[in-house]
């Protein structure tokens, strides 16, 4: 879904920083400021598609796309792991055979509700919903309160342009083949001025 509204603001402005998680365990510091001039695609957690993930970064890297992956417990406790044992999760167990994001994996936090991470705050301000309602999993949303423009389920995604405004916001449902056309859309559109 589309968003082209010129007042929205930039996500090198969000305040903070998010951490990323190494495969070491180490923690790193970053600042989405350090984005400015790719196009970035920020995901709550996507275990699912991980692997289509991987490849839909290896198509498009040369074109400037950055994927962030934001690990989450909120949609049926579906991310229970500490820190240390989301990689090794990945790898083991979900998708598993030995898989290995080549995204960057932050460390897990809140995506919805009172504690939610501020780039969300940011991202779910400047796209309206993907829709309105949770559907079958309102039993199974762990946050609160609810509201119609929250993150819906794991897997949903938006794409950052590279002014670092977002464009896009697609539904937890949408297959990454759809996903991966509207992003190779966009790039072309928007080449990198490098």
């Amino acid at each position: 879904r589309r968003y082209e509204e010129e007042e929205r603001g930039s996500i090198a402005a969000v305040p903070g920083a998010a951490y990323l998680v190494k495969a070491s365990g180490s923690i790193w510091t970053v600042n989405f400021s350090d984005y400015a001039g790719k196009a970035d695609s920020p995901i709550s957690m996507w275990v699912r598609d991980g692997t289509e993930l991987n490849a839909l970064y290896e198509e498009m890297k040369p074109h400037g796309l950055t994927i962030l992956g934001f690990p989450c417990n909120q949609f049926g406790k579906q991310e229970p792991g500490q820190r240390h044992e989301i990689l090794p999760g990945l790898k083991h167990v979900r998708p598993g055979n030995g898989f290995i994001p080549n995204f960057l994996l932050f460390e897990k936090g809140d995506v919805n509700g009172k504690n939610e991470q501020e780039v969300y705050t940011f991202l779910k301000s400047s796209c309206p919903p993907v829709g309105i309602d949770f559907g079958p999993m309102y039993g199974r949303l762990f946050w609160e309160p609810l509201k119609s423009t929250d993150i819906k389920w794991n897997f949903e995604k938006f794409l950052v342009g590279r002014d670092g405004k977002p464009v896009m916001r697609w539904h937890p449902t949408i297959k990454v083949s759809v996903v991966r056309a509207d992003v190779r859309r966009y790039l072309l559109e928007h080449p990198s001025s490098d």
